[in-house]
């Protein structure tokens, strides 16, 4: 990438020290465009786009603040030329942590066995790819100078950052809470970013719940009532909801919906660690299965904790209006005219739904990644945003559809108590009473209005969360 600007390495210091200052005043000159003696943001963007390395706004001004040490909003030479020495150091301990038999060059073998310690498995040709993205001079192979060159005008310092590239994001919220949690760095964890991107993605979250509230409300209602008359479409379950309660009760139980984000992700999040730390030795890092086994071990438990407000936003959507005050008003009924165990109706079921959600919810994307790279990763492995927003909501597609039978036999058993005429059902009895009346279909009761917010769910949430990220500090690492 930056190949032209090196110079002959002399075996002294002095000499190393003097190559490495020509090759910075050589890229100082190519950015510095109205030679001035200093670069400010715009000229670092627009010398680094001619150079043919686009890092994008964040990694861009990441590069900028930390070498402006004096904060004037400039770099001189030597403030740029610090950074870039300060960086090289980072560089050279990353290309050693890669190179494992330490003869100076990084082969395809090398990146899967450290990607494979890392937790991401590929293939020897996915590895492959990822050393033609770095790789000048055709060898196939990974030399120090054609690393530094990679990666020098990039904040990315490691091979993790592969991995990174394909983290999903905490702001993509489709309405439901099976998938498993996002994945933290040490550095993310001690910095306090980890707070400030659950909670980025928790407002993010619930932004999206309540622009889609109509489109779930009608879900439940057609899975409680869709039996009763199984001419309820779409439009008519809007036009039964706006003439009984008006427009203001396409969101009802959107409250409680909102309100379980905060309890439920940070018990998910703080669980989710527990198991890690109780599936994997010390020093280990934690692959695919283990992390989809404490992933599914984690959301079980947080909604063990949370699934009373399951059944309260169950029960304030299908509920008449009137019918209760509140959300606190709801659960005292609940609690006086049925007891406690009824916060725990359809509980058997949704926590059955979480293995096929997060089983498949996974594994598709990991289907969708490795296609990726093995068909599309030509000059780099980053997939862009539109590719990572289009696997997310994909595969939480396919897992909600794998899961759905299971997720309408809870909704109604939690509504039970409210139909009139409804002897209370178990789960498997549940099963044969739709099977038998309505056939395979009438597990599927609702769907159309469950896909049809997946798209503006993901779309709207990823907004939300890329703007909660900004007024909250979150860096882009």
């Amino acid at each position: 990438m930056l190949g032209r600007l090196r110079g002959s390495v002399a075996p002294t210091a002095a000499c190393q020290d003097a190559e490495r200052r020509t090759r910075y005043e050589a890229l100082f000159q190519q950015l510095d465009h109205n030679r001035d003696g200093v670069v400010d943001v715009g000229e670092l963007q627009e010398g680094l786009r001619s150079l043919g390395i686009p890092l994008g706004r964040e990694a861009e001004e990441k590069i900028f603040t930390t070498g402006d040490t004096n904060k004037d909003g400039k770099l001189d030479f030597e403030e740029f030329m610090k950074y870039l020495k300060d960086h090289e150091k980072k560089m050279k301990l990353a290309f050693k942590s890669l190179d494992k038999n330490n003869d100076g060059i990084i082969e395809a073998s090398e990146i899967v066995q450290s990607l494979q310690i890392l937790g991401l498995t590929i293939s020897e040709q996915q590895a492959e790819l990822i050393l033609q993205s770095i790789d000048t001079d055709g060898t196939m192979t990974i030399d120090w100078n054609e690393w530094r060159d990679y990666f020098l005008l990039n904040p990315a310092t490691d091979i993790e950052e592969i991995i990174r590239f394909w983290k999903r994001s905490t702001g993509i919220d489709i309405g439901d809470s099976l998938t498993i949690p996002d994945e933290f760095t040490e550095d993310e964890k001690k910095s306090g970013q980890w707070w400030r991107q659950l909670l980025a993605g928790g407002i993010a979250g619930a932004v999206s719940r309540t622009s889609t509230a109509p489109l779930d409300r009608l879900k439940v209602m057609m899975q409680v009532h869709g039996s009763k008359s199984g001419k309820m479409n779409i439009y008519g379950g809007f036009q039964q909801m706006v003439k009984e309660g008006g427009i203001r009760s396409l969101w009802r139980g959107n409250g409680t919906n909102v309100i379980k984000i905060a309890p439920e992700t940070a018990i998910k999040f703080w669980v989710y660690e527990q198991y890690k730390k109780l599936l994997t030795e010390e020093g280990q890092k934690v692959g695919t299965f283990k992390r989809f086994v404490s992933g599914s071990l984690a959301g079980a438990t947080a909604q063990t904790i949370i699934y009373p407000m399951e059944v309260v936003k169950t029960r304030l959507a299908i509920g008449k209006t009137r019918q209760y005050s509140g959300i606190f008003d709801c659960a005292k009924k609940i609690l006086k005219h049925e007891g406690m165990g009824a916060f725990y109706k359809g509980y058997v079921p949704n926590l059955l739904g979480i293995i096929p959600y997060a089983g498949i919810d996974l594994a598709v994307y990991e289907l969708l990644k490795a296609h990726w790279l093995d068909n599309y990763a030509k000059d780099s492995v980053n997939p862009g945003v539109m590719v990572l927003l289009g696997c997310g909501a994909l595969s939480s597609t396919c897992g909600q559809l794998a899961s759905y039978p299971l997720a309408l036999v809870r909704t109604r058993m939690q509504a039970q108590a409210m139909i009139e005429g409804n002897k209370p059902m178990n789960m498997v009895g549940l099963f044969q009473q739709i099977i038998s009346k309505e056939g395979i279909p009438g597990l599927y009761r609702g769907i159309t209005p469950n896909f049809m917010k997946v798209l503006p769910a993901v779309g709207i949430s990823y907004v939300a969360y890329e703007k909660m990220k900004q007024t909250l500090g979150v860096t882009q690492k």
